[in-house]
């Protein structure tokens, strides 16, 4: 059980894959930094996080990295009024402030052509000494999930790692869930699917996890970490029955878009 001031970890996104599913928006700008509405559906995420007290962040960036770095080095500059003085004396003056005042965000250059598990080794090194566990996820999927209660969930299973198991329409991986909410079966992506896939919504044990990870580039997490930590008894499932979607494909884009056009968006429905 969490204490009530006791801050919540990190949450580390994988943000450097190409995105090929979703190509025709995605030759400009990398698949995290596609818009819902005016926003990023990163930034969707990340407000999502930030919703249950998370302030630290930490991209692991390689695809297109540029765009990050244009995003969040403006970001104060796209979210506000502000007066700008040229000439000998130039400066800027920001009018307002924006509710993401106090978030922490890492920027880290994990490799262009770097896999998950790669990426989630060489990010590690910006994990402070007090984060025992951190919040993992990729920058493509959005949802109304409590990440106090998983991160509880988390604590209370002591495993290695915890999933996030949704239920959605088919083609992702399936997983198969004892009673007691360890995984007995993680399959990436079989021939057929039913029940419960991994959300991508999950949490780790850092002593626990190091292990499986090493810094090889070719390391994938979902196939080279992730059945290794299942195999050994280490894979934990936080069962959630509510709103999650990805957006792999141009439909699930314009769903998403009209979602939060029309105000209907359940993902957003715990900012402040």
């Amino acid at each position: 059980m969490m204490h009530p001031n006791e801050p919540m970890p990190p949450v580390m996104i994988l943000c450097g894959g190409q995105g090929t599913r979703l190509r025709d928006v995605t030759e400009l700008l990398p698949k995290p930094m596609v818009t819902i509405g005016a926003q990023p559906i990163l930034w969707h995420i990340m407000k999502g996080y930030a919703a249950f007290g998370v302030r630290r962040f930490i991209l692991c960036l390689g695809y297109k990295r540029e765009a990050f770095i244009d995003y969040f080095l403006n970001y104060q500059a796209r979210s506000s009024d502000f007066t700008i003085t040229l000439g000998k004396q130039q400066g800027i003056q920001f009018h307002g402030s924006h509710q993401e005042i106090d978030w922490e965000i890492t920027l880290a250059d994990t490799g262009d052509q770097t896999m998950t598990g790669g990426r989630v080794a060489r990010a590690s090194k910006y994990l402070q000494d007090q984060d025992d566990h951190f919040f993992l996820t990729y920058g493509d999927a959005v949802s109304d999930i409590d990440f106090v209660k998983l991160l509880e969930a988390h604590k209370q299973a002591g495993k290695t790692l915890t999933l996030s198991a949704v239920r959605p329409a088919g083609r992702f991986g399936e997983l198969r869930i004892e009673h007691s909410g360890e995984v007995s079966r993680f399959k990436e992506k079989p021939a057929t699917e039913q029940g419960y896939i991994n959300g991508g919504f999950m949490v780790a044990d850092r002593a626990r996890l190091s292990p499986y990870l090493s810094d090889d580039g070719s390391l994938i997490f979902e196939t080279g970490v992730m059945p290794q930590i299942q195999q050994a008894g280490g894979m934990h499932a936080y069962q959630h029955e509510g709103f999650w979607q990805c957006m792999d494909h141009i439909r699930e884009h314009e769903l998403l878009n009209d979602m939060w056009a029309k105000g209907d968006a359940p993902w957003a429905e715990g900012w402040s």
